[in-house]
C-alpha cells in the first residue's frame, strides 16, 4: 500500500470535497481517499491497479487536476 498526497488547488467547497473523495473511491484499489478543504489537498491510500497516472486522470476528468 502507497499514500499520496496530491495538491488540488481549485476544492473550494465542501461539494468540491464530496465530488474528488467519491471519484478516487470509485477506483480499483483505492482503500481510503481524504480530501483537506483548508489545505487544498487529497490524500489517498492505493494499491495495484491503482497508480499514480489513474488517479491524475480521475481529477483532471471531474475537474480538479492535481500535483504532487
Amino acid at each position: 500500500m502507497e499514500t499520496k498526497t496530491y495538491s488540488i488547488p481549485n476544492i473550494s467547497c465542501i461539494h468540491c470535497v464530496n465530488r474528488v473523495e467519491q471519484a478516487l473511491l470509485a477506483i480499483e484499489g483505492v482503500d481510503f481517499a481524504e480530501a483537506d478543504l483548508v489545505a487544498h489537498t487529497v490524500t489517498v491510500d492505493l494499491e495495484e491497479p491503482a497508480n499514480d497516472q489513474i488517479i491524475r486522470q480521475a481529477l483532471e476528468s471531474i475537474g480538479y487536476p492535481a500535483t504532487l
